[in-house]
């Protein structure tokens, strides 16, 4: 929260500000308060009395030379007229502009003369105004009877005028600062305007007069006022912060400017509201008054900015405010939300002007994040470039990459959410498409690394690295982003892709020491088959620890390929076509050593965290396959076999097949056809046989 500020001292004159839409107003142009006060200023009236005296009529001499005189001042205009103010006046005499104790004039008697009543206003007595409006009435009176010429009423009216002048300036004067008034003074000024109003009403419902005295009804003061109104929100609003000022530092010129007028507006409707809305009566409807003008200044400063070509930073400003701070913070602030409701004032823009504004927020930001993404991959893969050990974090090599991408592409969102939250959602599917964008970029950067990068000493650190980052990655979208289960495929797929090339380029080595390995089986002719296992598992188990630096998810997925190696390897050798064994007895001792192999390998792969737990029936089925002797007893288990693995195939079958040299032809092409039934029923989710070529 800012330091509130004080509310209406000191407030210079300033121009008359256009007057409010949807506001009363009249034909007749209304003089601002900066002229009531120039016209206050320069006008006097004359002490004569306003009735002429009775030798006026004895003497037509006399009144002729008066009647040429009167022309003369009139000619002189309302600034001539009023140089014998001064007249009968006291030398040295005092000036208050402060009232007096003084009892209002009364009605009832005879009213006070023109001097006297100038006398009053001139020291800022507004108890003046109740004898003020019975003269102006005594005259409309004189007039409708035709007790005086025209020359005399337009004389007699300029004097009543010209009290009202001062009369004016002293109660717009009063209400243009009302926390500097006393209440009673306040209280005082009220009722004149409101008097006025009813005056104005009256004088509406008698009609035009007919007399020689000028039309001076309606007066319109409560308009005044408003304009009054509208002149110090300009006031107060165009006000800026002192050079310097703390926290203004880091602003721009236009955040500077809306930061204070959003304060002023809030700070100085608060005070009207909880000073001024008890003290002043409901038909000056006060606080949507003060609201109304302040908001149209608020509104015209932002669609002037708004005509203009905005730096990114002060479009994002500008929707802030019209969308976000006004609305919330202003004007259903916990103060104000229950007195503004009446006023109406609606958004700071127009909305197709706002939808405008948002479109280019958002374009700019597509292109902010854009860049920024582009950059931090770049810094990326220069560090693989240079060779640069990757960071250690929790005994596990780490990446920042994930972590600046989402932060990039999260403070993007955060940003048009701060806005509307329609427009934060809006964002948040654009910036999902660029972030697929970058992660299948950072793949194919990561692919040219793996085939350029072997000579590299922290090759395969800064591998397992990238590998890691894709849990942060996945995490990121699934909590911040707030998406499904399971993120949509075009996010995933670049991710899963660099994870197995990752995977695939780790263990190349480890494959490459198995192979000779896997040979002796078929070079043995599988005459020790727990021997040659033996010696692949330790082998494998001699290599885990290199993998040790990997995040505990994917040290679980590698396993989980090297259990899916070693299965596939093992099949490829048994389908060979190298061994033909004609006895059941020799079918069911091969069969007993795959069995005893098959259980080896999958005790040794979930010891070391593989969960394949669908690779667990692949061995134990082909062992049985190779131990029955019934064909009948062999489609079953070939088709229940079919099921769990919808890419194994006949030639896979075949090869198996030929282990069982006592089959007749008849019965191998009988076996083969259960798989014209199983196959094509479904794809398979998972590739084993598919891997394995057959000739």
């Amino acid at each position: 929260m800012l330091k509130m500020m004080t509310f209406f001292q000191g407030l210079p004159g300033q121009q008359t500000m256009p007057a409010a839409h949807g506001c009363p107003r009249t034909p007749r142009k209304l003089p601002s308060m900066a002229e009531v006060e120039a016209e206050a200023s320069m006008s006097e009236t004359s002490s004569e009395d306003l009735v002429p005296p009775p030798q006026a009529r004895e003497a037509p001499d006399r009144e002729k030379d008066k009647a040429a005189k009167r022309k003369e001042k009139k000619s002189r205009g309302l600034a001539g007229m009023f140089n014998v103010f001064s007249k009968g006046k006291k030398k040295g005499q005092p000036r208050s502009a402060e009232p007096e104790p003084e009892a209002r004039p009364r009605t009832d008697g005879p009213l006070p003369t023109v001097e006297e009543l100038k006398d009053a206003l001139e020291r800022g007595r507004l108890e003046a105004a109740g004898p003020l409006l019975a003269l102006e009435r005594e005259l409309q009176a004189v007039a409708a009877a035709g007790g005086a010429s025209e020359e005399e009423l337009v004389w007699r009216q300029s004097k009543v005028e010209a009290l009202y002048v001062l009369l004016r300036a002293q109660v717009l004067g009063v209400l243009r600062r009302p926390l500097e008034t006393a209440p009673e003074r306040l209280s005082q000024a009220l009722a004149v305007v409101a008097e006025q109003e009813r005056e104005d009403r009256r004088a509406a419902m008698a009609g035009p007069a007919t007399s020689a005295l000028a039309a001076t009804r309606p007066r319109h003061w409560l308009q005044l006022w408003r304009d009054g109104v509208a002149e110090v929100a300009e006031e107060r609003m165009s006000r800026r912060p002192a050079a310097g000022t703390a926290g203004t530092e880091d602003r721009s010129e236009a955040e500077s400017t809306f930061l204070h007028m959003g304060h002023t507006m809030k700070e100085d409707l608060e005070a009207v509201v909880e000073r001024l809305k008890p003290l002043f009566p409901a038909e000056f409807d006060v606080v949507a008054t003060y609201a109304q003008r302040y908001h149209q200044h608020f509104a015209a400063h932002l669609a002037a900015l708004a005509q203009f070509e905005l730096c990114e930073r002060d479009t994002y400003m500008l929707l802030v405010w019209v969308q976000n701070l006004y609305p919330n913070d202003i004007l259903n602030s916990p103060k104000l939300a229950g007195e503004l409701q009446a006023a109406r004032l609606g958004s700071l823009l127009p909305p197709n002007q706002t939808r405008l504004l948002e479109a280019t927020f958002l374009s700019n930001e597509v292109a902010n994040v854009k860049e920024l993404m582009a950059r931090a991959l770049a810094m990326e893969s220069q560090r693989w470039v240079l060779d640069e050990a990757p960071h250690r974090l929790d005994g596990h090599c780490h990446s920042e990459l994930a972590i600046d991408i989402m932060q990039i592409i999260s403070q993007g969102q955060d940003k048009a959410e701060y806005i509307t939250p329609d427009l934060g959602l809006q964002t948040k599917q654009v910036l999902l498409v660029e972030l697929a964008a970058l992660l299948r970029s950072y793949q194919r950067t990561f692919d040219e690394f793996l085939e350029r990068g072997r000579h590299l000493r922290n090759f395969r650190a800064n591998i397992m690295a990238s590998i890691n980052s894709c849990l942060a990655f996945r995490t990121s979208m699934e909590q911040k982003w707030q998406l499904p289960q399971a993120p949509p495929s075009h996010l995933l797929d670049p991710l899963n892709e660099l994870k197995n090339h990752g995977f695939d380029t780790l263990l190349q080595s480890l494959f490459v020491d198995l192979k000779p390995l896997f040979k002796k089986f078929t070079q043995t002719r599988w005459a020790a088959p727990e021997e040659t296992l033996e010696e692949i598992m330790a082998t494998v188990g001699g290599r885990l620890p290199e993998f040790s630096e990997l995040q505990d998810c994917f040290r679980q997925e590698l396993m989980a390929a090297v259990h899916l190696h070693l299965v596939k390897e093992y099949i490829i050798r048994l389908s060979k076509r190298r061994l033909v064994l004609k006895t059941a007895e020799q079918q069911q001792q091969l069969a007993k050593h795959i069995l005893a192999n098959a259980k080896a390998i999958q005790d040794f792969c979930t010891q070391n965290g593989s969960s394949a737990t669908w690779l667990q029936p692949a061995l134990p089925t082909l062992a049985e396959v190779i131990r029955l002797q019934d064909p009948s007893a062999i489609k079953v288990e070939v088709a229940t076999y079919a099921t769990c693995y919808p890419d194994f195939s006949k030639g896979h079958l075949s090869a198996i097949l030929t282990i069982k040299g006592n089959l007749s032809n008849s019965d191998v092409k009988g076996i083969r056809s259960i798989l014209d039934v199983s196959s094509g029923l479904q794809e398979p989710s998972r590739a084993l046989f598919s891997l394995i070529k057959v000739g």
